[in-house]
């Protein structure tokens, strides 16, 4: 289950609870730069490449296989891409709010993404404020479900200033221009996502006011799987968790039988 920014595991507890006892074995990493992992203090770290390899890495210390990926706003390329490489450990995909692909000529930059690229400013308001942690039920359907000790968990890894580089860095990560560096790492997902002939589904949180509109694209991307649409905002892990989780489950049974049938027909 791979978070974004600027998240940590801490997202997806709900979602955990909802899968216990299912036999699954459950996965929720801090990414470089958040929650409670090493946070590096050079912004050219943060690209997608190197985020790919610093979670490729974990994949393959713990030799997994038949992975379930689970992945939302930045987990999403950061969560596709190590298996590029690793197509033989993808077992199955659960996508909720993101994006997998590099934007076509034309675009327009959501304003979060645009602000954050500005000089100066920029670091003043991600590094002093500091954003968007400080404001993350902004972004919710039900405001209510990001306040008081869970708005606080999302803050205290922050709460060092020498610590607020991985919000910003993977802010500027998002392509605001074309021949943006990281629209080759972002085609490779494309590539990935488009041809992966396993088990997927969607979870949708309509009421995002970032990535709601992505929807569409997405699910074309992914070759259309079933999509549970929600009146969810962006962490639509803190509002929608059972929907997320019965999502998990759907593609496991699915994972499950096609393992079986190839196990047969071996056999």
């Amino acid at each position: 289950m791979v978070h974004g920014n600027p998240t940590w595991g801490f997202l997806y507890r709900k979602v955990a609870m909802c899968l216990q006892g299912q036999g699954l074995r459950l996965i929720m990493p801090d990414l470089i730069g958040f929650g409670f992992s090493d946070k590096p203090r050079d912004f050219s770290l943060h690209t997608i490449r190197n985020h790919s390899k610093w979670l490729g890495s974990l994949v393959d210390q713990l030799d997994l296989h038949e992975v379930i990926l689970v992945c939302q706003d930045w987990g999403g390329a950061l969560g596709t891409h190590p298996f590029t490489t690793r197509q033989d450990r993808l077992g199955a995909m659960v996508v909720l709010n993101t994006v997998l692909d590099a934007p076509s000529p034309g675009f327009k930059p959501t304003a979060f993404h645009r602000f954050s690229h500005l000089p100066l400013i920029s670091d003043f308001a991600f590094r002093v404020l500091p954003l968007p942690q400080a404001v993350l039920h902004i972004a919710q359907g039900d405001k209510s479900s990001i306040r008081g000790n869970v708005a606080r968990a999302y803050r205290y890894p922050f709460r060092h200033i020498r610590d607020r580089v991985a919000p910003l860095a993977t802010a500027r990560m998002a392509v605001d221009r074309m021949g943006h560096p990281s629209i080759p790492a972002l085609e490779e997902c494309a590539a990935l996502a488009g041809g992966f002939d396993g088990p997927k589904a969607m979870v949708w949180g309509r009421r995002d006011p970032i990535l709601a509109r992505a929807l569409k694209r997405t699910r074309a991307l992914l070759g259309d799987p079933p999509v549970t649409e929600t009146q969810a905002g962006h962490f639509l892990q803190e509002e929608v968790p059972e929907e997320i989780a019965a999502a998990v489950l759907e593609v496991s049974a699915r994972l499950s039988r096609a393992s079986a049938e190839a196990s047969e027909e071996q056999a």
